[in-house]
């Protein structure tokens, strides 16, 4: 069976994305890793997830063996995207910070995704995630610094992703942070060296390591 891999984008900026275009080469380390790697790709700002809404919220709690065509339709965005999550045996996940978090668009999709007794489960001792574990990059660009000595605003998009992710049962994850990167110069090469030795870190090239 080919290895699979799921690349949810959520910037707007499609020419001259820092993050898209650090996530191409995520991308191309994979297919390194696992020739014949197939992509799936979901793109939220070209085409953004419908926000939950009434119908969807009564939908979500009705056993699929129950649900009407109506409810059914409600749930279609949630469920081809959790199908997704489900075919992928490794997520990428490249986004923008916007306003110390995560963009909206990137947020309804999570609320689509994580959902109760289809992704996650609530026990006693705390929510239980319902999908497989699989390597998990998230490369996120910021306008100004958030780690180390040089940081002077707050993330929430790290831990935020962090516990999401967990949730659905997703915990093997690395965060790729470009920060305080210019506009107005050639990305391509100032992301070019960063991303490499991130790669050559935590995704070094040894062919047939995906699931």
């Amino acid at each position: 069976m080919r290895a699979t891999a799921l690349l949810v984008e959520a910037s707007p900026r499609f020419g001259r994305s820092q993050s898209r275009t650090a996530a191409e080469k995520v991308v191309d380390r994979l297919k390194e890793r696992a020739p014949g790697l197939r992509l799936l790709r979901r793109d939220l700002a070209a085409e953004p997830p419908p926000l939950i809404d009434e119908a969807f919220t009564e939908a979500m709690y009705v056993p699929a063996s129950r649900q009407d065509e109506r409810q059914r339709q409600a749930l279609a965005y949630s469920e081809a995207a959790i199908a997704e999550l489900e075919q992928a045996g490794a997520l990428i996940i490249s986004t923008p910070m916007n306003n110390f978090t995560v963009p909206a668009v990137l947020k309804t999709w999570i609320d689509q995704v994580l959902r109760l007794e289809r992704t996650f489960r609530s026990t006693p001792d705390g929510k239980v995630g319902l999908l497989a574990d699989r390597p998990t990059y998230v490369i996120m660009a910021s306008g100004g610094y958030i780690t180390g000595e040089r940081a002077r605003q707050p993330d929430f998009l790290t831990p935020y992703l962090e516990a999401v992710l967990a949730t659905l049962g997703i915990k093997t994850v690395q965060f790729f942070h470009l920060e305080r990167l210019p506009r107005d110069q050639d990305l391509a090469v100032m992301i070019d060296e960063q991303v490499q030795s991130w790669l050559d870190c935590h995704l070094p090239s040894t062919k047939n390591a995906l699931p």
